[in-house]
């Protein structure tokens, strides 16, 4: 077991110890319980000295790794730019490795540069290909005098704003020494392609292999015997994807993702530069999603795929080509294309993604992977490795990859987070700490920022900046409070990568429907589940679960087969599930319903929305197949028992309705509640008892009692924000389950341990307002203290509003830090706690009451409560508010200012309304953004609840 997993384990029980003995405390904070970033290095123009002056910047801001990922070039750099592998490049990369070490940051980094894998090592033969195909008709004695060739048409996609013409490319495409300001997404140079195979079809039935009719001039040297016949002609060619975002040293094709020899091609230049350097502390290699088809035409082939088909499917495809590509009868179209969708999965599920992890792991390393957008069962890929990685903002989505790791055992689950939150430089740290949190509810609990930029000290303002809009930059007047957000997520990730999943339900997730489907293009991608399986009864069910409380992973083919029973539950991985819902899925492979019928059988309950699957798919075997599957159904003696219809089998059943939330019910699956409260959650377990994380997405606060579907005696609640933690007010209920009362402020969250022992130790406090608010009046001295372009002059206030409201120009281009201080007298009353009110804030805020700090607040809810004991007679109060970076960029925007030199894609815009003439961001438009405390600032006298 890889020592960081070793570690996860033992810190775990360490902290299930720790609530049962009573000590209610915080799991001490490791290395990888703090949250990673992407780190981009532009141009790999960097240098040993920034390289540890900037690792010294993140390992403070409360950072746990890096993971290095090289991209283009920054204009006016290019002395500086290091080839990727390179001696030199990996000179910097053994310096990154031992400055890690030093300050306790892990390394990962991505086996390449920008994304797909691919570079100029790439030549054709390993390129990724396509298949195009072309359709000729003769009858009895005729003869074909076109000659059979497939014109090449030229295409050209780049991502720069210079214009770039096919004549201004040189081929082959690695040839080229300009790479980078061409920065080609994708090439196809016009040429004309012989045909790697000719069949022809007759009206009855009949198939004839004439490729060695063929001669090399494109004449076909055959005439048609009786009938009527349609010749199909296949032309491999270059798909044409380019690495897209690809640094210095790493333009070129995209490999071949269908091919081992391509990827052993491919990794084999890492083994070579990996030579006499010692790796030993790099922990992971990345890989940034799959995207090799967002592209002209798709990556369809490889140059053994029909031996590679045969050999899997069983039957020779050439026999099939009309079928194929959708012109044969419509359930013949069906099953052809099934049989080669699955092979494109077999392929990149072993040719690629097996084998990656396999030559990883002969390093001894892990392997991260983001599998969404593959043709192929992302669940098994995900599977295959070690650490799933999602991206994205929906739910259901993330769940792809928690699924993988739940119903395997992986102790981590990653996120690509806060990728495009708003527009560039407007988001806040609040506005991560909701994107966060909404991973954490979709099971992620390893989060990777997106991302960071490696940005040299001489570097004007605002640094190097990487495209995406979210920049966790040291330039960001936010980087100060940074390690607020970093320490909050550090305390949630040490409780959600200490348990375990604690789920009923897998969703089975149709895949062989999904490729069984005609039309269209010869690939099926899957990522979200919004696009391939909308009106299916697997998303209606997702949804369903989700809103109504219900727990639940998705399920592959694949992982099914390794599910075991343990009396009436089902455990794979480290988890045991209470039911297997087929969603209304019209065709099942053979052995997965034979092992859906051996687990029912054994004691398993099955529930089956809507009705049994009509079919098995594909080609090989079918007539035995169809039999032995329509021979099982059989069977099955269905009898009505209320809504449903329920057939027990052995110790199991198998139970249909209608309604998933009845067939629920009906199994006596587990509801939660929460989402009643329009309270987002996850419920995990350790071996204390159940772990919650409960986020609050309501615009308004929530307070009450929450109803938890678990049996327990007691439970601890900590917030991960303000630190704070206790044992909570708690009621049992009849059947043996728990309440817990909480109170969570908009947008705040807290996680919830139940225990089944008698617990001691500091109580859980939670407040009521005991007055009215009382206004801290008076002057207050705003102070800039750091940021740009210029420091403004101190001003005494007398009405707290936006700075940018001031007289004078400067206040309107600032971006940074203020302080304001007063001072006010204490209060009258007796009450023994304070609640300080900051009114509405832009954008955070730190806070200090007579010289001491009691607070960093990034929002929603910018309020802290206070000791009565910490007010004096007469106080001080000093908030420092930072704003964001955008009130500077618009004034360099207006100024013409120009920050934007990168190259390949530069700097665009997220939103249309804010792009300029030249196709990039712009804010000259923009009106300064408010900035500081824009209200009055008040102290609330607070009772706490006995």
């Amino acid at each position: 077991m890889n020592n960081i997993f070793k570690s996860l384990c033992v810190a775990g029980m360490l902290c299930a110890t720790g609530v049962a003995d009573a000590q209610v405390k915080w799991p001490a904070i490791t290395q990888t319980n703090k949250p990673w970033t992407r780190w981009w290095w532009e141009g790999s123009a960097v240098n040993k000295s920034d390289l540890t002056t900037v690792m010294q910047q993140y390992a403070k801001a409360g950072l746990g790794g890096l993971e290095i990922v090289p991209i283009y070039g920054v204009k006016g750099t290019e002395k500086q730019w290091l080839n990727f592998l390179s001696p030199e490049w990996m000179q910097m990369l053994d310096h990154t490795l031992g400055e890690g070490k030093k300050l306790n940051l892990g390394i990962d980094m991505a086996n390449g540069t920008g994304w797909p894998f691919g570079g100029p090592w790439i030549h054709e033969d390993n390129a990724a290909k396509t298949i195009n195909y072309k359709t000729y008709t003769l009858t009895e004695g005729q003869t074909l005098h076109e000659k059979i060739f497939f014109q090449q048409e030229p295409l050209l996609r780049f991502a720069g704003q210079d214009k770039v013409k096919m004549e201004d490319v040189k081929n082959p495409v690695y040839s080229n020494t300009n790479l980078q300001a061409l920065a080609l997404d994708q090439i196809k140079f016009p040429g004309s392609f012989p045909a790697t195979l000719v069949m022809a079809y007759s009206n009855d039935g009949q198939q004839i292999n004439l490729t060695d009719k063929l001669n090399t001039a494109g004449d076909l040297n055959w005439t048609a015997p009786k009938g009527s016949w349609t010749i199909y002609a296949l032309f491999q060619s270059l798909h044409g994807k380019m690495v897209e975002r690809a640094a210095p040293g790493g333009e070129g094709y995209a490999m071949d993702h269908f091919s081992l020899k391509a990827i052993d091609h491919y990794l084999g230049k890492f083994d070579e530069s990996f030579k006499g350097h010692d790796l030993s502390s790099l922990r992971a290699f990345f890989n940034d999603s799959y995207e090799v088809d967002d592209a002209t035409g798709q990556a369809s082939w490889t140059p053994d795929f029909l031996s590679e088909f045969q050999k899997r499917r069983g039957y020779d495809l050439r026999n099939y080509l009309p079928a194929l590509f959708g012109k044969d009868k419509e359930e013949l179209n069906s099953r052809v294309i099934y049989d080669y969708r699955l092979t494109v999965n077999d392929l990149i599920y072993e040719n690629y993604t097996k084998a990656w992890h396999t030559w990883s792991a002969q390093k001894g390393k892990l392997v991260r992977n983001q599998a969404h957008g593959s043709p192929a069962n992302i669940l098994d890929l995900y599977s295959a490795i070690d650490i799933p990685e999602t991206e994205g903002t929906e739910l259901l989505r993330f769940k792809v990859a928690s699924s993988a790791g739940n119903v395997t055992g992986k102790p981590l689950i990653s996120s690509e987070s806060a990728t495009w939150l708003d527009e560039h430089f407007v988001s806040t740290l609040g506005d991560v700490k909701q994107a966060i949190d909404n991973y954490f509810v979709g099971g992620i609990n390893h989060v990777f920022y997106h991302g960071l930029n490696y940005s040299p000290a001489k570097a004007p303002f605002p640094g190097w900046l990487f495209y995406a809009s979210v920049h966790f930059q040291p330039a960001n007047p936010f980087w100060n409070d940074f390690s607020t957000l970093n320490n909050y997520i550090a305390h949630c990730q040490s409780f959600l990568q200490n348990s375990t999943p604690d789920n009923d339900v897998l969703l089975y997730y149709p895949f062989t429907d999904i490729i069984s489907k005609t039309g269209g293009a010869l690939l099926k991608h899957f990522d979200a589940i919004d696009k391939e399986f909308k009106g299916t009864g697997f998303k209606e069910n997702a949804e369903t679960m989700i809103d109504h409380g219900y727990a639940f992973d998705y399920i592959s083919d694949k992982q099914l087969l390794n599910l075991r029973n343990e009396g009436n539950e089902l455990l794979t991985g480290k988890s045991k599930y209470k039911t297997i819902i087929l969603p209304n899925a019209k065709l099942i492979p053979l052995e997965t319903w034979q092992q859906l019928m051996k687990l029912a059988s054994q004691g398993a309950t099955i529930l089956v929305y809507k009705g049994l699957p009509e079919d098995v798919p594909g080609m090989e075997k079918l007539a035995e197949r169809q039999a032995d599957y329509k021979q099982s159904i059989a069977s099955l003696h269905f009898i009505n028992d209320g809504n449903v219809q329920k057939a027990s089998i052995g110790n199991g059943q198998f139970i249909i309705g209608n309604d998933v939330l009845q067939l629920l019910d009906y199994a006596r699956i587990r509801k939660e509640t929460l989402a009643n409260d329009s309270l987002s959650y996850i419920r995990k377990k350790n071996e204390t008892g159940s772990l919650y994380f409960i986020a609050n997405k309501a615009t308004k606060a929530y307070e009450g009692w929450i109803n938890l579907a678990t049996n327990a005696s007691n439970a601890v609640l900590y917030n991960a924000m303000t630190e704070k933690a206790g044992i909570a007010r708690t009621r049992q209920n009849s059947d043996g389950t728990l309440s817990a009362y909480v109170q969570m402020q908009k947008g705040e969250s807290l996680l919830l341990q139940t225990a089944s022992q008698t617990l001691t130790g500091n109580q859980y406090e939670y407040f009521k307002a005991a007055g009215d608010a009382v206004v801290i009046n008076g002057s207050w001295k705003l102070h800039f203290v750091e940021g740009g372009p210029v420091l403004p002059k101190d001003v005494i206030i007398q009405q707290l509003q936006s700075w940018t409201n001031l007289p004078g120009e400067e206040v309107k281009k600032f971006s940074g830090t203020a302080s304001y201080t007063t001072n006010f007298a204490k209060p009258k009353g007796t009450a023994k706690k304070w609640s300080l009110d900051l009114g509405a804030v832009r954008d955070n805020a730190e806070v200090f009451l007579n010289g001491k700090k009691i607070a960093t607040l990034i929002g929603p809810v910018f309020s802290v409560v206070i000791d009565a004991n910490a007010l004096q007679q007469k106080n001080t109060l000093q908030i420092k508010v930072a704003n964001t970076m955008a009130n500077r960029i618009i004034d360099m925007e207006k100024n013409h200012e120009n920050y934007k030199v990168f190259y390949n894609i530069n700097f665009p815009a997220r939103k249309a309304t804010n792009k300029g003439a030249d196709g990039l961001f712009t804010a000259e438009n923009w009106s300064p953004l408010p900035s500081g405390l824009l209200s009055n600032v008040t102290l609330i006298p607070m009772a706490v609840l006995r």
